[in-house]
C-alpha cells in the first residue's frame, strides 16, 4: 500500500531518488521494474510491473474504434515506458514524459495505494486549490453515506 506525499528533487538527467520506505515495498512488490505512464490530469502514474498489467489489459479491450477509449489508450499505453529501479534507488524520468507532465526540479510523488502520482510541484498545489476551495464538494454515489 503506498500511501503519502514526498517533495523530490530531480536531477538534470531526470532520476529522482525514492523514498527508501517505497523502495523496499516497490522491490518486494516487482524486484523494481515499474511501469511509468501518462495520466489525463497532466500527472504521470508509477506502477509496480504486477499491479499495471490487468490495467493494461482491461484498457487494451476496448475498442478502438470508440474516440474516447482509443484517446485513453494512447494515452496510457502508448505514453507507457518500463523502467527499472537503479542500484541507488532511483528511477529515470523520460524526456517525452518529464515534458508531458511538465515536471521540473522540484516534484510531488504522491501514494494512491496501489501506485504513486507524480506531479509537477506548482501542478500539485493547483490541485490541493482546487479541492480545498470546493465548498459543495459533490461525491460519487459510491461514497453516499462514507464518514470519515
Amino acid at each position: 500500500m503506498f500511501r503519502g506525499a514526498t517533495s523530490l528533487n530531480m536531477d538534470a538527467k531526470g532520476r529522482l531518488a525514492v523514498p527508501a520506505k517505497h523502495r523496499d515495498a516497490l522491490h518486494s512488490q516487482s524486484e523494481g521494474s515499474l511501469v511509468l505512464t501518462a495520466h489525463p490530469h497532466r500527472c504521470l502514474l508509477l506502477y509496480p510491473q504486477p499491479a499495471w498489467e490487468p490495467i493494461q489489459s482491461k484498457m487494451m479491450a476496448l475498442s478502438s474504434f470508440d474516440r474516447q477509449s482509443s484517446a485513453l489508450q494512447r494515452l496510457l499505453v502508448g505514453f507507457a515506458e518500463d523502467i527499472e529501479l537503479d542500484s541507488a534507488g532511483r528511477l529515470l524520468v523520460s524526456p517525452v514524459l518529464r515534458e508531458f507532465a511538465g515536471l521540473e526540479k522540484q516534484v510531488m510523488l504522491v501514494g494512491q495505494g496501489s501506485h504513486f502520482e507524480l506531479w509537477n510541484m506548482d501542478a500539485w498545489r493547483a490541485q490541493l486549490q482546487q479541492v480545498m476551495a470546493a465548498e459543495d464538494m459533490i461525491l460519487p454515489a459510491e461514497l453516499e453515506g462514507f464518514s470519515l
